[in-house]
């Protein structure tokens, strides 16, 4: 059976949320995509009933991959990290931003060439899809998410970019958070290169739907039996809608109640997390 968008709502009594929707959008839903930060975990820790909402996926036969536009760690890395945390994942159910920008780049130009900046994560996804790294006549400049960026590595990013080098990027986010407060942001940096260039880069990350098709296929699943359940309207509840898939905002991350209505597109469904999906499984 196909998962239907329905317009739904929340509204705020006696200082909880109401939540409307369709509960039959779970009971038809075969396969899932979901979000980490903001909804797996948050602020270096898991979300409560996280563990308990991928353990019920598991052992009701539905199957799922997790994304993320977080570009910096590699999904061993993320596995580790999880694991950390009492989320057991495999590193077979992680699709990060970076594995999907070099799988994006490898199905446009195979075998072809890059000039990277990134962490490792990133630079080891390129080389995985059989892309060679080039400092001087690469067919993508490719950006991602990085804490050690340098004047140099943007100046020989413009240069290449002015040269008819294409210009990619992993995720669209300016800014990134940390304990100490937000941090630049693959979108920064990019736009500091466009502002250099006048030319915009493909962000493949969400709200890109080519990140959910991409999930898609791993999955063997179809847009029309899945569920995408994020923290943000304007990635993950956009990307899912785009791409059309069923949707599913939580609140434990990004997104509050009151800015919900500003987005043309809505979500099929709205809880406070994932642990309210559970007993439905």
């Amino acid at each position: 059976m196909g998962i239907y968008p329905i317009r739904c709502a929340a509204s705020r009594r006696s200082g909880r949320i109401v939540h409307t929707g369709s509960m039959d959008l779970i009971s038809r839903a075969e396969s899932w995509l979901c979000d980490m930060d903001g909804v797996l975990i948050r602020d270096g820790a898991m979300v409560p009933g996280a563990d308990k909402f991928l353990d019920k996926l598991r052992s009701s036969g539905r199957p799922f991959l997790i994304l993320t536009n977080n570009s910096l760690f590699t999904p061993r890395e993320v596995r580790r990290q999880l694991a950390a945390m009492g989320l057991a994942v495999d590193e077979e159910q992680l699709w990060t931003s970076a594995l999907a920008t070099a799988h994006f780049v490898h199905t446009q130009r195979p075998f072809g060439s890059a000039f990277v900046i990134g962490q490792t994560s990133l630079h080891e996804a390129i080389h995985d899809v059989g892309y060679r790294e080039d400092d001087r006549q690469p067919d993508y400049v490719v950006l991602g998410e990085t804490q050690n960026y340098s004047f140099d590595e943007m100046t020989t990013a413009v240069r290449l970019v002015e040269n008819g080098s294409h210009f990619v990027a992993t995720n669209p986010e300016p800014t990134g958070q940390s304990p100490e407060g937000s941090l630049p942001g693959c979108g920064a940096l990019a736009a500091m290169i466009q502002s250099a260039t006048g030319v915009a880069p493909y962000f493949v990350g969400k709200p890109n739907p080519v990140m959910i098709r991409e999930g898609l296929n791993i999955l063997g699943a179809h847009s029309k039996s899945t569920i995408m359940v994020g923290d943000r309207m304007d990635t993950d509840i956009q990307a899912g809608a785009e791409a059309g898939l069923g949707t599913i905002l939580v609140l434990s991350g990004v997104t509050q109640p009151d800015e919900i209505d500003r987005y043309p597109f809505q979500p099929s469904r709205i809880v406070d997390s994932v642990a309210d999906l559970v007993d439905e499984l």
